[in-house]
């Protein structure tokens, strides 16, 4: 039943990101300078990303393909400290969900005091639990703004990038277009993959239903969207990934290591151990005189 119940959710979000895809309108062919006529956002925010996207573009002799790459980079890495600190919360949060889960159950009819020995764990280990919610609301706007310039630089639209329009939606193009949707959707499985390993208890029943959901929307939407956007979150994607390989998966190996040298030292210990026991029953053995049966009667 509950399987059931994924896969319908699967199927209604996949036709929604469908029926988006066919209201997608195609890039404005506006200039940076017309970003300053329009409203606050655009003028104080949008403006300044699609200026530097012009500056970089300048820099390779009018690449905006190589722009997005490059003010893809410099925008998440100022956010990395922020995704550092999401990070932090997360795993503090994991490591107290065996405490949370017998709170929970002692509790279940007691809301109440279940809130208040929650928010007592949380203070005795000094875990804030909105600490990972901060840092993904401040980023948002960020990456909003940037996805915005992308789609309102008028320049972009025309650029040819790698053979393909950057204005134009894949399902417009030649069939090489599409390897723009499918890597895209690849990139975005192996992403949701590396966080997926990371999940535990009730997380991976959500992990594993966006684990198929996720791929399946951004496949579809980025068949009707202009290159330039699916461009963008194929570079955000390359990013995500190495940052979850040495946020995620390094880690997780040398934890693995480290609990296999542990497991190794206990082993070569207990060996030890039974050899000097073993040495000192031996010696004991080899102390003892044996007892004469008797005396000879003079």
């Amino acid at each position: 039943m509950l399987r059931n119940r994924k896969w319908r959710t699967a199927l209604a979000l996949a036709a929604l990101a469908a029926l988006l895809a066919g209201c997608v309108p195609e890039m404005p062919d506006t200039t940076t300078e017309d970003l300053l006529h329009g409203n606050w956002w655009e003028r104080n925010v949008v403006y300044y990303f699609s200026l530097m996207l012009d500056t970089f573009a300048e820099w390779f002799n009018g690449n905006y393909g190589i722009a997005i790459l490059l003010l893809t980079i410099v925008v998440r890495t100022l956010i990395l400290p922020l995704m550092i600190k999401q990070y932090k919360s997360t795993q503090a949060m994991q490591k107290l969900q065996p405490e949370l889960m017998k709170i929970r159950e002692k509790y279940k009819d007691d809301p109440r005091r279940q809130q208040e020995e929650m928010m007592r764990l949380y203070a005795e280990h000094g875990v804030n639990p909105l600490a990972g919610c901060l840092p993904l609301l401040i980023q948002m706007p960020i990456l909003i703004a940037l996805y915005n310039a992308i789609y309102y630089n008028g320049a972009i639209a025309k650029h040819t990038f790698l053979g393909m329009q950057l204005g134009k939606a894949p399902m417009d193009g030649e069939w090489y277009y599409y390897s723009i949707p499918i890597i895209a959707a690849a990139t975005t499985y192996i992403q949701s993959k590396m966080m997926q390993s990371q999940a535990s208890g009730q997380q991976m029943g959500a992990m594993r239903a966006m684990l198929v959901i996720f791929p399946v929307m951004i496949f579809v939407m980025a068949l009707s969207f202009p290159v330039a956007l699916p461009l963008y979150w194929i570079y955000g994607n390359l990013y995500t990934i190495v940052q979850n390989y040495f946020m995620y998966t390094r880690r997780a190996k040398k934890k693995k290591e480290e609990e296999s040298e542990q497991k190794t030292e206990k082993k070569s210990e207990k060996k030890s151990e039974k050899k000097t026991e073993g040495k000192a029953r031996s010696g004991k053995a080899a102390g003892k005189k044996p007892k004469r049966k008797g005396a000879r009667s003079k």
